[in-house]
């Protein structure tokens, strides 16, 4: 083999070298931006004020409420509090009292609170439910479905929904009984939506 044909013969073997490498690259450009593209269609609706409120069903845990489960859609025509917190939160538990208190006037006003427990087990929020007496429903959350169907980010969030299923407001922190009876009071359906 002369110099000339080792030359060839080398140049050659950069040139698929460099076509290997830029199909490689190409294939991986091209699985990122099939990533990326695959991601932004995903649903990442953040929930905001007159938007409709999305839709679920959970396990209700608590022994002083009848429903085995809780379905958003059972309470249209209602206001629903629709609360997610912790035991393990502390501002969270301090607006609880505030929440049983105001519960069974605003029940009879056509308005539900429904506290979505996003604890891991079932055994510390049936003795919260225990030391408070709370007597509206509990749906227990334990694998974060309807958290990350809401995009709750801090705890204590707050949606308060009205009659028409739509979000009146989103309150992230602790409400005082003022602030919760304001917003209580600013969905209870009217008195031809409760007829």
């Amino acid at each position: 083999m002369s110099l000339e044909q080792k030359k060839m013969a080398k140049q050659k073997k950069k040139r698929n070298r460099l076509l290997f490498r830029t199909a490689i690259l190409a294939v991986l450009v091209a699985a990122v931006v099939f990533t990326l593209v695959s991601n932004l269609q995903k649903d990442n609706t953040i929930y905001q004020v007159g938007d409709e409120a999305p839709d679920f069903q959970l396990k209700q845990i608590s022994n002083n409420y009848d429903a085995e489960t809780v379905q958003l859609s059972d309470f249209e025509g209602k206001g629903v509090m629709l609360n997610f917190w912790a035991t393990w939160c502390k501002p969270c538990e301090a607006e609880m009292p505030y929440m049983q208190e105001l519960y069974p006037e605003y029940k009879e006003k056509g308005v539900e609170i429904v506290a979505v427990s996003l604890d891991g087990t079932e055994l510390v929020v049936d003795r919260f439910i225990d030391k408070y007496d709370l007597t509206f429903a509990i749906p227990h959350d334990k694998l974060g479905e309807i958290r990350d169907l809401y995009k709750v980010g801090p705890i204590p969030s707050t949606f308060f929904i009205n009659p028409e299923g739509e979000i009146e407001d989103v309150v992230n922190g602790a409400l005082t009984l003022d602030r919760l009876e304001g917003h209580l009071q600013a969905i209870q359906p009217s008195v031809e939506e409760a007829s």
